[in-house]
């Protein structure tokens, strides 16, 4: 979720634009309201479940499909409030010491992230059970909730100077473990559906990382760029868990497919590499010449696809979600945009571009700009 405190980009013309947990619908805010799509239709049209107008928006969060919304105004930035869009009423609303940053939902526990405490509130009568009181200082709001009800985790940044992770059960209400993940400070974070791993990336952006949630153990480990450090503003599993997208401040978003069977198989009979597996012969043949550093280039896992926008330095939240029984790579961007891709079912082929929404149209369909 971005956190637009400042709203420049609603002076912009702007919007802020968010993804449910499951990835049914969008949630998309200007200056004048806020709106909530479907997603079930997307290839062709987008359509619009709600629209209200409201004060300035910064946050807004919706509970899977459900009624319930979670909403953070810049007018009031200390104030969340929880609606019933449905029935266009106010179920209660909660007052904050500071900012809210960042607000996280699935159907056990409703966070509220502020720059140094998290409070876990219970989802069913909204009261707060826990606060996490005195953590680092976390001034991008920067944490994930797993969608999960059986592995219903909590993530935010354990330290100012390393990128750590720490993992907290807000079921049982204690910390699960804490991931050395990286060298340099957290900028993204996301969990996988189950709930059971998580993807990370630091401020240098050049490596992303997925553990187990559980014991911290690494799992994958893939390469964005080698020489390119850029911000990465987006992480998502896809709702099949087989792939993790990631958008930054340039004007790619990678694709990483996640084979969890090859992990499987190098962890139960060695690291038997194919004949044509360059990349894990090389890694074989000159472990012992090259330095760690250069070694593990070669382990680390390619992008399996990419798309290239039209430019860079806007901000970006990416899903893959299946709609419609195919595979759809979806790119909301605050200029007010929606694109659909379809995704290849070969290593390197292009993503095709099927739809592109503009956000911004007050009817009931978003115009298709381009079709497919």
């Amino acid at each position: 979720m971005m956190s637009l405190l400042g709203r420049t980009d609603v002076d912009a013309g702007e919007v802020f634009v968010n993804f449910n947990q499951n990835i049914t619908s969008l949630a998309v805010a200007t200056s004048g309201g806020y709106s909530l799509y479907s997603l079930g239709s997307v290839d062709s049209t987008l359509d619009k479940i709600y629209h209200t107008k409201s004060d300035e928006l910064f946050l807004i969060e919706r509970l899977f499909e459900s009624s319930l919304v979670a909403i953070v105004s810049q007018r009031a930035p200390r104030k969340l409030k929880v609606c019933h869009f449905k029935k266009q009423s106010e179920i209660c609303n909660y007052s904050y010491a500071n900012t809210i940053l960042a607000v996280k939902l699935n159907r056990e526990r409703l966070i509220v992230c502020l720059e140094e405490s998290l409070y876990i509130h219970n989802i069913q009568d909204m009261k707060v059970v826990h606060t996490i009181r005195d953590t680092p200082c976390n001034p991008q709001g920067l944490c994930a909730l797993s969608s999960s009800s059986e592995h219903c985790y909590l993530a935010y940044p354990g330290s100012v100077t390393a990128g750590e992770v720490q993992i907290f059960d807000a079921i049982n209400l204690h910390a699960k473990t804490m991931i050395p993940a990286h060298d340099t400070p957290l900028a993204a974070l996301a969990f996988s559906p189950s709930g059971t791993e998580i993807a990370t990336a630091s401020e240098r952006g050049t490596v992303i990382r997925v553990f187990s949630s559980q014991d911290g153990s690494r799992l994958f480990e893939l390469r964005r760029g080698l020489k390119r450090c850029v911000s990465i503003v987006s992480l998502s599993f896809s709702t099949c868990a087989e792939y993790l997208v990631s958008s930054s401040n340039t004007e790619t978003v990678h694709i990483f497919r996640l084979d969890r069977s090859a992990t499987e198989t190098a962890e139960g009979h060695g690291s038997k590499q194919s004949s044509d597996d360059w990349m894990g012969f090389l890694s074989k043949t000159v472990t012992s010449y090259l330095p760690t550093q250069v070694t593990d280039v070669f382990s680390q896992g390619r992008a399996f696809a990419s798309v290239t926008l039209p430019e860079a330095g806007v901000r970006r939240m990416c899903a893959i979600a299946t709609i419609q029984k195919q595979l759809r790579l979806l790119i909301a961007s605050q200029d007010g945009y929606l694109y659909v891709y379809s995704i290849p079912t070969v290593e390197g082929a292009e993503c095709q571009l099927i739809k592109r929404h503009d956000l911004r149209l007050e009817d009931h369909y978003a115009m298709d700009i381009k079709g497919a």
